[in-house]
């Protein structure tokens, strides 16, 4: 057996039911007559679209399909042959070239929204994003807004965010002409606690050494958690692949061969790449075995008040919160996870991520003594990113480690 064969990480036997579930997802999303369609940013409260018979649908998510089907750059220059700056976020570019075009890495493009859901928890691009597509599509938008954290979080902040849940009711029983039920947001309320536990439990897997999968494997697999977050789907599938990390974790199976580094990643992945860094980092026997990207959907919501507990779990995602906080859950995982060290995506995309990484690096470094490395890229727009670049500064980091 080669080295190459002996780095090589073993497959997750559960993708393809995931890899199923979304397809799914996707044809339902793409022939259905009788479900309304709402666009929804990442960080929105998707239950009370599941809750209202809603299917909520990610231009992200989308995105991210386009980076790592190497397709976003050419939609991105449709949007940038509109007017559209290269420095705009590239999901945008990318998106809105798809929405041109009715194009991208769903046949046909993604199907078009009845009404649109922006949630600002995670930029405030997107509230100039989704209005120019309800321009574009002329369709309705309900802008969730989110106060930013910036030491604590004040008892108003959850009040607020409570009042646009309840606005939100009103909006969708308006656009969809159904009476809303507390009785069925409590079914997807405790089917989202248990899919998000349950999604916990995969990430704490990563905790063992050896790790049983990578945060590649995660940023995969965090699809059905994000998508269909409230559904008996989401956690009928997170029950297999808990089972199956854990089962791992018994056997001693790492994703990674004789595991050596065991590093935290930082930022949205860089999707084009992803199988090269992979490779890459498992080549120098380092294991990336957590993020702050995925850990995002570990939310915590409360099922006795589920209603105040996803204001306060909305507002407090990573992006929405000053450095100061971001440092203290930087350093939490790296404790965590018996992390050696760091590696942080400086996404040319995404501002609200990549600024202050710098002094982030240097204040990790500064309290636990580990290092830190700064990869520049993009999420999906590989004309921001240098293979010989990356490769010589992963080299060097892993051997002053």
């Amino acid at each position: 057996m080669s080295a190459e064969d002996i780095r090589k990480p073993p497959k997750i036997a559960a993708t393809e039911q995931m890899k199923q579930l979304i397809t799914n997802y996707y044809i339902e999303a793409k022939t259905t007559k009788e479900k309304p369609i709402c666009w929804i940013t990442s960080g929105g409260p998707v239950e009370f679209l599941i809750a209202m018979g809603v299917i909520p649908v990610y231009p992200e998510n989308h995105g991210a399909m386009c980076g790592a089907s190497k397709i976003a750059v050419g939609l991105a220059e449709v949007a940038e042959s509109m007017g559209f700056s290269q420095d705009l976020c590239s999901y945008a570019r990318l998106d809105i070239g798809g929405a041109a075009t009715q194009n991208g890495a769903i046949p046909g493009g993604l199907p078009k929204p009845d009404f649109l859901l922006c949630c600002n928890n995670i930029c405030g691009t997107v509230t100039k994003w989704y209005e120019e597509l309800s321009r574009f599509w002329d369709v309705p938008m309900f802008l969730f807004d989110t106060p930013f954290i910036h030491k604590s979080k004040p008892g108003h902040a959850t009040e607020y965010v409570k009042q646009q849940c309840l606005e939100l009711i009103e909006f969708l029983q308006k656009q969809t002409g159904k009476k809303w039920s507390d009785d069925r947001f409590a079914e997807v309320a405790m089917l989202s606690v248990e899919g998000v536990d349950l999604w916990k439990e995969v990430l704490k897997t990563a905790e063992s050494r050896p790790s049983p999968f990578t945060c590649f494997d995660a940023f995969i697999h965090m699809a059905p958690i994000v998508t269909l977050r409230g559904t008996q789907e989401v956690v009928d599938y997170y029950k297999l692949l808990r089972d199956e990390m854990q089962e791992r974790v018994a056997n001693g199976v790492g994703a990674v061969a004789d595991e050596k580094y065991r590093l935290i990643w930082d930022n949205i992945p860089i999707w084009y790449e992803m199988r090269n860094l992979g490779n890459l980092f498992a080549g120098n026997h380092a294991c990336l075995v957590a993020d702050t990207y995925t850990t995002a959907w570990a939310v915590d919501i409360k099922i006795e008040d589920p209603l105040t507990s996803m204001a306060d779990a909305y507002t407090k995602v990573y992006l929405n919160i000053s450095i100061d906080l971001m440092l203290d859950q930087l350093l939490a995982l790296i404790e965590r996870y018996s992390a050696d060290g760091l590696v942080m995506h400086s996404n040319r995309s995404c501002k609200p991520y990549s600024l202050g990484q710098y002094d982030l690096a240097r204040a990790v470094t500064e309290r636990t003594g580990k290092p830190a490395l700064i990869i520049e890229a993009d999420m999906t727009d590989s004309r921001a990113f240098s293979e010989a670049q990356t490769r010589e500064r992963v080299d060097a980091f892993i051997e002053s480690l």
